[in-house]
């Protein structure tokens, strides 16, 4: 199947520049230059794609900026990727081609990007890869950022999650928070939790996503994945359809806003597990950023229902690791007694979910800290991360020089200043002088 093509790109400047635009309605081969003398060649996207996923190895997102070349991002940085035939540095009608390509006259997401300024999307490459795709305005241009999603679905094991993970998907009632910045790998640890669940458990799961990641292959479970905007309108909508979809797990791709958060509540009221996701970067934001979605005069109400529901609280980050690629840097908080009074509550000075979590560490919780110091006891990151990655610092560094020195070799070598006694004792039979 031939793609369609993507843009011609800029002419050298000894040349004519045509009166022509980027045409996207043409069939046109990858890559294929006109064989008429100053014909300009022509791109398919899927071509310039695969140029820039093979770029090298751990490519995670790509971006298309105005002013800028294409770029890939591997391990958190940013490389420049020279793409033949499109010139140094992306320009205006190239980058806006591509997003068009990718929107394919999809009205709902020419609509919010006039309104929102962004859209989201997915786009695939049969043979290469996913991607999960957002479309922004950037200074009145168009600007790209496509995130690689891997063609196999993760595992727990695979990905090197705690024991507690293979816990947490027992659960059957109740709401499971995964929190994080972007691209800090929530949508990739779900999907793992809902691999796990798919091996094991023999029930109907209704996904709803923006756009569908990872899709699930039926195992004993059975998935229903639903995308917004094709299958749904709004988050609000397709958690509250779901109800009457006899699901026993749901996952909410993010809860953005209040009606969603009540519905996701009342889901896990009802007899149903709920997985969701939410931008924030620990248990106690995590907590305050539920109850003030709620006005004032319900935060008492929804304390009450959220202490009765959350059952437990993931919040991860990536850091870099030693030799290179990244480690996932988790803080767990699940619930218990202390949890839902501290919920109910408010923290205070003995109601603290950090001191929670850590003393909780025997049954599988653990904060930042404790999760950065079993790294750097395994050599995975530098003390440098370390500091660098926790919330509390000053806590940080005194763990760390106490690993330090039980880490540090035992000093074996004789010492002058140390006493031997076997020349202080005197010889068999001999009496000491007196």
């Amino acid at each position: 199947m031939q793609n369609q093509t993507l843009f011609t790109p800029p002419r050298a400047a000894n040349q004519p520049t045509p009166n022509v635009r980027p045409n996207l309605a043409m069939a046109g081969r990858p890559m294929e230059q006109a064989t008429m003398p100053g014909a300009a060649q022509t791109l398919s996207l899927d071509s310039v794609i695969t140029t820039l996923v093979n770029a090298s190895a751990g490519v995670s997102d790509l971006l298309f900026v105005v002013g800028r070349p294409p770029q890939v991002e591997v391990d958190g940085k940013l490389r420049a990727v020279a793409v033949e035939g499109l010139g140094e540095t992306l320009q205006g009608p190239h980058v806006e081609a591509i997003a068009q390509k990718l929107m394919a006259g999809n009205e709902r997401l020419a609509s919010d990007l006039k309104k929102f300024g962004s859209c989201d999307t997915s786009y695939g490459v049969p043979g290469l890869a996913r991607f999960r795709v957002n479309v922004f305005k950037n200074n009145g241009n168009h600007a790209i950022v496509m995130r690689k999603l891997s063609t196999q679905i993760p595992t727990c094991d695979g990905l090197g999650l705690p024991p507690i993970f293979k816990e947490i998907i027992k659960e059957k009632t109740g709401i499971v928070f995964v929190t994080g910045a972007t691209g800090s790998g929530k949508t990739t640890t779900l999907a793992a939790m809902l691999n796990e669940l798919n091996e094991q458990e023999e029930v109907h799961m209704v996904t709803l996503e923006d756009p569908i990641e990872f899709l699930h292959p039926h195992k004993k479970a059975t998935f229903s994945q639903r995308e917004l905007g094709k299958d749904f309108s709004d988050f609000a909508v397709g958690v509250r359809a779901a109800l009457r979809q006899a699901p026993k797990v749901i996952l909410v791709g993010e809860i953005r806003d209040r009606e969603t958060m009540e519905i996701a509540l009342t889901a896990a009221e009802t007899g149903h597990v709920v997985f969701s996701t939410l931008h924030t970067i620990s248990a106690a934001q995590s907590v305050n950023r539920v109850i003030g979605m709620f006005s004032t005069e319900e935060q008492v109400q929804i304390r009450q229902r959220l202490a009765d529901t959350l059952r437990y609280v993931i919040s991860q980050r990536l850091a870099p690791k030693v030799g290179g690629g990244r480690v996932m840097v988790s803080e767990i908080m699940g619930s218990g007694l202390r949890t839902r009074e501290a919920i109910l509550l408010g923290e205070n000075e003995l109601r603290d979910f950090h001191d929670i979590i850590e003393s909780n560490y025997q049954n599988g919780w653990h904060s930042f800290e404790q999760s950065l110091l079993k790294h750097f006891r395994d050599g995975k990151v530098t003390e440098e991360t370390a500091i660098l990655y926790c919330v509390n610092k000053p806590a940080m560094r005194k763990a760390l020089d106490v690993a330090k020195k039980s880490m540090a070799p035992k000093d074996e070598t004789p010492s002058g200043f140390r006493l031997n006694l076997d020349t202080q004792r005197p010889a068999s039979g001999a009496h000491p002088a007196k």
